[in-house]
């Protein structure tokens, strides 16, 4: 079997290289890169994030990440956001009485975490939905979480004609979205690269759908 072609979306953030290695890990050929082509060729792209939402958007509009993101997922093609990149895939997002627009694949807010200690910052385990690809034999295993802001709610209303996206759930002081699976579109709060080996099947589990 080919090993598929990843690009790991370069446009500042701070954890490209460890996603990089992870996937290389996990079996992937991975190129780290903003080029538009090599972009929308890719088999795979995983969209990483760090830090606040809204310089997160500006960085990534700064390459045109934005569009390049849009232009693969009309096509079917697939998408991974990681932490903050999962979180732009949102409608806006909510820091210090900020609301930024996010990307819009989805409905909502990522806001802030109601919880006795914040950041949530470590091991946690998942609520991964009955036939979950991403979490195929690690439904049961423990993730890494840095994160102070996270969606609440999944408000993306059913449509007939498509495959519900499958949602899997975390808690920290409050439920949050740990993770989505959407057609071509799949995102986790937590760190896969930080992750260990549960972390390394995930992304491996991902590949498989490339």
């Amino acid at each position: 079997m080919t090993a598929p072609d990843v690009v790991v979306l370069d446009y500042g953030s701070g954890n490209v290289h460890s996603a990089a290695k992870a996937l290389e890990a996990a079996g992937a050929r991975v190129e780290l890169t903003a080029d538009r082509d090599r972009v929308l060729a890719a088999d795979g792209l995983l969209v990483p994030g760090v830090g606040a939402f809204n310089a997160v958007m500006d960085a990534l509009r700064t390459v045109r990440g934005d569009e390049l993101i849009d232009r693969r997922l009309a096509g079917g093609r697939p998408v991974l956001g990681i932490c903050v990149g999962q979180q732009i895939m949102f409608e806006s997002g909510v820091e210090r009485g900020v609301v930024t627009a996010g990307l819009g694949q989805w409905p909502g807010a990522v806001t802030e975490l109601t919880a006795a200690t914040v950041p949530h910052m470590g091991w946690n385990t998942v609520e991964a939905p009955s036939g979950s690809r991403l979490f195929a034999g690690i439904s049961d295993e423990r993730f890494y979480f840095v994160h102070s802001y996270a969606a609440h709610e999944w408000l993306l209303d059913p449509h007939p004609a498509i495959a519900a996206p499958m949602v899997t759930w975390a808690e920290h002081g409050e439920r949050f979205v740990a993770a989505v699976e959407n057609g071509p579109l799949c995102s986790t709060q937590f760190h896969p690269e930080k992750s260990g080996a549960a972390g390394l099947r995930l992304l491996a589990n991902w590949l498989e759908t490339l």
